[in-house]
């Protein structure tokens, strides 16, 4: 009793470390996509919060990390600038209907006959991504608004605290696991810059730099419960049907493949079909408290299972953190 006792504390304390960690990963991601789709950056942030938690209450893979995705994101762009945000909302609502019937119907099962290569190339690729994407934080807008490459002494800076917060990241493990070295690199590379006063860009400046506002801040409001807007009418859809389609097979098949690649991960099985059915739900309750939507995030899933992060309290954690920023916020 006793060793079952101290196996549920230890790993009740590995999910709330790793959970903080993708905490502070997720929330600058979340604002980001926000800006790729077009809306509000607080739509963004609850995204990342109700994506999160309903599906690490009931999705099909403990210890994967769902939120607003880029993948999403890039779909929503022109839905939202052609139509405006509450058909969106109706899209995303639309979505996870979709989603839920996939589920519903045992489809989420065929994920397994997707050919190991296929795997291997998705992690790759979106590896390439994430990395180009990067590049960006390495630019600072001119004069005209165009990006340009920091100046010697910002970009020696900037690749040094990058360098130093990989070389935590990878030796810290070799001499202890007591915290998730992730974790340790943020804090400490954090109160390095406070300390020694070093001048560097902070997720604020990023926020104002993705919107082109010097005063742009993540105030907001709380969501609140509201049905989209729209007409309900055959024209709406007509219009929110094709981008539902395509919303409803990106986010299956990029949360289907990041549950496979958990799986691999943690020598466990997911079920395929109850995470489809969690990302339904999900989306349906982002599209009714004014969220954008998003599906399961490979890079904040293998942050947290790399952390030490297995159960469904390491996501909750996370996503707790998204909604305690957006109290401190709205306040």
């Amino acid at each position: 009793m006793f060793a079952t006792f101290n196996l549920f504390k230890n790993s009740a304390r590995t999910d709330l470390l790793s959970g903080l960690t993708v905490a502070l990963a997720l929330v600058p991601e979340a604002v980001a996509f926000a800006f790729v789709a077009g809306v509000d950056p607080m739509v963004g942030l609850y995204a990342a919060f109700i994506m999160g938690l309903v599906t690490s209450l009931i999705g099909g893979r403990p210890g994967m990390i769902s939120g607003a995705t880029g993948a999403m994101a890039v779909v929503m762009v022109s839905l939202v600038s052609e139509h405006g945000v509450q058909y969106l909302f109706a899209a995303i609502l639309l979505a996870g209907v979709l989603q839920i019937t996939f589920g519903a119907f045992r489809l989420g099962k065929f994920i397994r006959i997707v050919p190991y290569p296929v795997m291997i190339g998705f992690v790759n690729g979106l590896a390439i991504v994430i990395f180009l994407a990067q590049l960006g934080q390495f630019q600072v807008p001119d004069a005209l608004g165009n990006p340009q490459w920091l100046e010697q002494g910002q970009m020696m800076l900037m690749l040094g605290l990058v360098a130093l917060t990989m070389a935590i990241i990878h030796f810290l493990p070799k001499f202890t696991t007591a915290v998730p070295s992730s974790l340790a690199a943020i804090v400490v590379v954090t109160l390095l810059v406070i300390g020694l006063d070093l001048e560097t860009r902070t997720v604020v400046d990023f926020l104002r730099g993705m919107s082109g506002n010097p005063e742009a801040t993540l105030a907001g409001n709380l969501p609140t419960f509201s049905f989209p807007s729209v007409p309900l009418n055959l024209d709406t859809l007509y219009i929110i049907l094709p981008y539902s389609l395509i919303l409803a097979a990106v986010g299956l098949i990029e949360s289907l493949l990041t549950l496979t690649v958990v799986d691999e991960m943690t020598g466990t099985r997911g079920r395929g079909n109850k995470e489809c059915i969690g990302q339904g739900v999900a989306n349906m309750t982002c599209s009714v408290f004014g969220a954008m939507g998003g599906c399961a995030m490979i890079g904040q899933s293998m942050i947290n299972v790399s952390s030490g992060g297995r159960g469904r309290l390491s996501g909750i954690t996370a996503l707790l953190h998204c909604w305690r920023l957006s109290c401190l916020q709205h306040r």
